[in-house]
């Protein structure tokens, strides 16, 4: 993954494509940059190249102000890592790290803190805390140049239990106190505030809205020319988040509205995660191109990312409502489901963007479902019910905590939903890379040759050569079809 020489000629070429998948550290100055950092490449015996930013950071490196690691794709937090590192990461990018401790989450990984410190250093170069604490200082770092937040706003917003260590580690990162690190006037202010999401290309931006378009829930989302709106609940306060692409840059710009700064770093990951920003794009269509089947799948559509979802609760009901019918009829019933159990949309900062008027019902608002309000077969709705009763019960059971095999075993086990469902949970809530619902008829008839169609069988003995990529293939498939398949 790291081989020298390799990296050293990324380095001189400024070469986008290992943006995020290692870090230079420079003996001579004491700092660490991306790959595409416009300074003068350092002499190749003064360079060391590392895995992740915690990784040069723990090793005693600054980062760069001129390239600013802080705004590299988030490759380097999961390429090449094991699938308990790749989850513990998730973990701590959504803050599970602030204000617990690492036996805390690997109980919830289900291994030992010792283990999963070797697993961080062996596959990061750091361990759990370093990678946690990085994270809140790039993320401090983000929100000083991109927006107007006062210095109390952004150590709350990235995590820091006070103002003073918020100074004292910035002081210690960069060398200057952290006001020094703002230039100028930025964005902010009753529109919202702004934030820069990067990602590595290539990207099919046009292609997601769309299909986020067809699955959009009435009163909850809401796609519009080239962005997308919705609304958010944490914490029991309400808000709203526009996305759409920034010209000439690899990054969305996520605009939010919420009143609660310490939930700023919370909302971010998400947003990446529901828009599968940290996928190395280029890497999976190599790998899916190579089979015939896929390759001219690939060709057509290079970027492809597999549509994520804001809440896994919500994407889980709306898989359960989409069993078996189209995806109109199961985007007309989730609205119908947001009338009744949803709670009207309030904000705090003025009035909410036209078109978003609830937010979706949590798990303790469908514990009793009406089949009769909703329209619904009385099995389907005692199937929401349940799910609802289970993740009232189990939080982490909609979180990519435990393997994939685990999880889709645990969500069969619930009343009403099947092999389908769970794999599509598995697929879009949980953002399991390899998660594939061989069951659905769209995959199979997309294979189809002379009109016959591949069993189940045999489209899993074709997936195999997809691994671990089979939930891009699944999207590929679908979209062959038409932009319909997929619930």
């Amino acid at each position: 993954m790291l081989d020298a020489d390799s990296c050293y000629r990324a380095l001189l070429t400024r070469d986008t494509r290992f943006d995020g998948r290692f870090f230079t550290a420079v003996t001579t100055t004491g700092i660490f940059c991306r790959p595409v950092c416009p300074a003068r490449p350092p002499k190749r015996e003064h360079c060391l190249f590392l895995p992740s930013a915690a990784a040069a950071q723990a090793a005693g490196f600054r980062p760069c102000l001129r390239c600013r690691p802080e705004a590299a794709p988030g490759i380097a937090l999961w390429r090449g890592t094991g699938n308990t590192v790749a989850r513990a990461l998730r973990l701590i990018d959504e803050g599970a790290l602030d204000g617990a401790s690492v036996e805390a989450l690997g109980d919830r990984l289900g291994v030992g803190g010792r283990h999963l410190r070797r697993l961080f250093n062996e596959h990061l170069g750091a361990s759990p805390v370093m990678v946690a604490q990085t994270r809140r200082l790039l993320f401090a770092k983000s929100l000083i140049i991109e927006t107007n937040l006062s210095m109390t706003d952004v150590a709350l917003a990235a995590g820091f239990g006070s103002l003073r260590r918020f100074n004292t580690a910035m002081r210690q990162t960069w060398n200057r106190p952290p006001g020094e690190l703002r230039r100028g006037t930025v964005g902010g202010g009753s529109a919202g505030l702004t934030l820069k999401l990067p990602f590595q290309p290539p990207l099919d931006w046009a292609l997601m809205l769309d299909w986020l378009k067809m699955r959009a829930i009435p009163g909850v989302e809401c796609v519009e020319g080239s962005s997308y709106r919705r609304t958010i609940a944490l914490d029991g306060r309400h808000g709203v988040v526009e996305i759409r692409a920034v010209p000439g840059e690899a990054a969305l710009a996520a605009t939010i509205r919420f009143p609660l700064m310490a939930a700023l770093g919370q909302i971010a990951a998400r947003l990446k995660r529901q828009f599968d920003l940290d996928a190395d794009s280029a890497a999976i269509d190599a790998q899916l191109a190579g089979d015939p089947l896929l390759a001219p799948l690939v060709a057509a559509r290079p970027g492809l990312r597999v549509p994520g979802a804001w809440d896994p609760f919500e994407l889980a009901i709306r898989a359960i409502l989409g069993q078996q019918i189209s995806v109109g009829a199961a985007t007309q019933l989730a609205g119908r489901l947001v009338v009744e159990y949803g709670a009207p949309l309030v904000l705090d900062d003025g009035p909410a963007p036209l078109g978003l008027t609830h937010v979706f019902p949590d798990a303790e608002r469908l514990l009793s479902v009406d089949p009769g309000r909703l329209r619904i077969p009385g099995a389907r709705a005692r199937t929401i019910a349940g799910l609802a009763a289970a993740y009232r019960d189990e939080p982490d059971l909609l979180q990519a905590v435990l393997p994939l095999e685990h999880t889709i075993r645990r969500l069969c086990m619930l009343p009403g939903i099947g092999p389908w469902t769970a794999q599509y949970i598995a697929m879009r809530a949980l953002r399991e890379p390899d998660a594939f619902p061989s069951g659905d008829l769209g995959l199979r008839q997309a294979l189809a040759v002379d009109g016959v169609v591949p069993s189940i069988g045999e489209l899993e003995a074709l997936s195999q050569a997809w691994r671990p990529w089979r939930a891009y293939a699944a999207l590929h498939l679908w979209h062959k079809r038409g932009m319909g398949g997929g619930g």
